[in-house]
């Protein structure tokens, strides 16, 4: 699928931020296009490393925010991954859209977010944020779980399915879009989610299984 397809169901202004590097849509993208991505639909995306995850997230929140549906959030599980993204979104889309980042400060509610449209936060910030009533948190639409698989990580496994339970009570109607490499269970987590499942095979790169040996390379049939 060409982006110049779904041109019509995307703001103008983010199609032509996305329309200079990107033309052809990757499988990944076309299937969740397919389930109901710009619709609004729960999504939970499982599809190899580099096969194209984030920018689904990116079409769902930049269109829903763009669109003045709500806020979007952009839950990670570490800090450091929390301010790479918030970096490559700021980059990206700073024009368009007002971004932060909050995994500092765990006794705040953080009222400065309340101005923002997009927010990168861990699971452990989101949790403090709900605990401490944060009054915008009710304005968000778009929510985006990345790794969503350490919801089976003993440590921060049960905060992260606390806080994601918490939110599809508190909020109406948000669009959910997890988004995993590997998912042992991804039927059962997809209906947990309420939730269509998208899964592909396709990766940038073939992978190849191979034995090395006092030099030598043989790869596996």
């Amino acid at each position: 699928m060409d982006l110049i397809e779904i041109k019509s169901q995307l703001p103008e202004d983010l199609f032509n931020v996305l329309n200079p590097d990107i033309t052809e849509l990757r499988p990944s993208q076309e299937k969740a296009i397919g389930a109901g991505l710009l619709e609004g639909s729960n999504l939970l995306v499982c599809t190899p490393t580099a096969s194209g995850k984030t920018l689904i997230a990116e079409i769902a929140l930049i269109k829903s925010i763009m669109e003045n549906k709500g806020k979007g959030i952009y839950i990670v599980p570490l800090r450091a991954l929390a301010t790479e993204k918030f970096k490559e979104f700021k980059k990206k889309y700073e024009k368009l859209i007002r971004i932060a980042v909050s995994i500092g400060n765990m006794d705040s509610t953080d009222s400065y977010l309340a101005d923002y449209d997009l927010i990168f936060c861990t699971s452990e910030k989101l949790d403090s944020l709900i605990r401490h009533n944060s009054p915008w948190l009710k304005y968000i639409k778009t929510v985006v779980v990345d790794e969503i698989h350490l919801l089976n990580d003993l440590s921060r496994g049960p905060t992260l399915e606390v806080t994601l339970t918490i939110l599809k009570t508190l909020l109406t109607n948000p669009q959910i879009i997890g988004l995993s490499a590997t998912i042992g269970n991804p039927k059962e987590l997809a209906d947990w989610l309420e939730a269509k499942l998208v899964q592909d095979s396709w990766r940038p790169v073939e992978l190849k299984k191979g034995v090395y040996l006092k030099g030598n390379l043989e790869f596996l049939d």
